[in-house]
């Protein structure tokens, strides 16, 4: 902007597009850092050491479970930040390997983050572009959230055949009681989205409400302090967001949109929409998920919701390829980082190359029957 790049009309035009995007983010952080406070992911740890029993397949089956259900109500940040410690614990509580479990939350984080579009990010700026209800959304995404999550099963299921053998020891103890109040709130949170969606209000005031409904009982009885809610905003991430809206919207101006436009696979054939979500997959490893499906709506927007959907799978299942795809990847490597149990570059990248194009085809084909059926 300093430099005249970018007019500053320009910029708040951007900005005001952004920023319920950036408001929803904002309090879908606060909303699952709360749950966090009031236990909702430690019982989830305690019922899945339970319910497994010690056996590894079977706690990689109810982490798949957990990750998918929490990755779309949650976002993928609550599973990647929040959930990947539980997992660390559990399996630790239960003496078994770590990699496929862990391996799982990053993954789900972005594959079932095709769900609903308070899922992810990516989801959220998708939503305005198609001009779809929450429900059909859901709908019309429904299919290629099972197939990503079908297809992964079977190739971590395969991949770490080696660390799923033998059995752990078996959880003992009391399990912690669930958190009716916190799980309560998602419920009605979720249902908020859907009524917002039907009075044509932003999703973000379903996710302020549910946010504030958890946060003040929690800062009143000192389960949580306010510095603890600054924190969960995140402040500097939300200008992050933004500012990289700006950039992209700056390279747009100066030529970038016309080279997209030009490079776009356009129609809506089962051939076109794999096409488009391979293009979107390979730009968002290049520049990352979020600037890649800034600069890819306008344009799939104005072919159909079918390019719009293939781009959001693109961005959502593409990023499992390299740590730079996705911000919830890079988060989840930090994570790793502070414990201590970073994993290798190159088994992130050997494992992303065998499930990436078998979940994004997978997903995209049940997309292009899913169209057809939801119409």
């Amino acid at each position: 902007m300093l430099l005249g790049a970018l007019p500053l009309s320009k910029a708040a035009a951007e900005v005001r597009s952004l920023g319920p995007t950036v408001g929803f983010l904002a309090a879908i952080l606060v909303l699952a850092h709360m749950c966090d406070r009031y236990g909702l992911f430690q019982a989830a740890g305690s019922w899945m050491a339970t319910a497994s029993h010690g056996k590894p397949v079977a706690l990689l089956a109810l982490v798949f479970a957990v990750a998918s259900t929490v990755t779309a109500v949650l976002s993928l940040d609550a599973t990647v930040v929040l959930l990947t410690p539980v997992v660390f614990a559990t399996v630790a509580r239960l003496r078994i390997r770590a990699k496929p479990q862990v391996y799982a939350c990053t993954h789900l984080a972005n594959s079932a983050s095709l769900l609903l579009p308070v899922s992810n990010l990516t989801n959220l700026l998708a939503f305005s572009a198609t001009g779809l209800s929450f429900v059909r959304f859901g709908e019309t995404m429904a299919l290629p959230w099972l197939a990503a999550i079908g297809v992964e099963w079977l190739v971590l299921r395969r991949f770490f055949a080696a660390d799923l053998i033998g059995s752990g020891e078996t959880a003992v103890g009391t399990p912690p009681r669930v958190p009716v109040f916190a799980f309560a709130v998602v419920g009605l949170t979720l249902a908020g989205f859907v009524v917002t969606s039907i009075i044509h209000v932003a999703p973000a005031f379903a996710a302020l409400g549910g946010a504030v409904v958890l946060t003040v009982p929690a800062v009143v009885s000192h389960r949580a302090t306010v510095r603890d809610v600054g924190l969960a905003l995140d402040v500097p991430f939300l200008a992050f967001v933004l500012a990289l809206g700006l950039v992209v919207k700056t390279l747009s101006l100066h030529g970038l949109a016309s080279l997209a436009i030009h490079l776009f696979p356009v129609g809506t054939s089962l051939g076109s929409l794999l096409l488009i979500a391979v293009v979107a997959a390979v730009l968002a490893n290049l520049i990352n998920n979020l600037p890649a499906v800034l600069l890819l709506l306008p344009v799939a927007a104005a072919v159909g919701v079918g390019p719009v959907l293939a781009v959001l799978i693109g961005v959502n299942t593409g990023p499992n390829l390299t740590y730079a795809g996705s911000l919830a990847t890079l988060l989840w490597r930090r994570v790793l980082r502070k414990r201590g149990e970073e994993l290798p570059i190159s088994e992130f990248m050997r494992l992303g190359v065998i499930s990436v194009p078998p979940v994004l085809i997978a997903a995209t084909v049940a997309l292009w029957l899913s169209l057809r059926l939801v119409g």
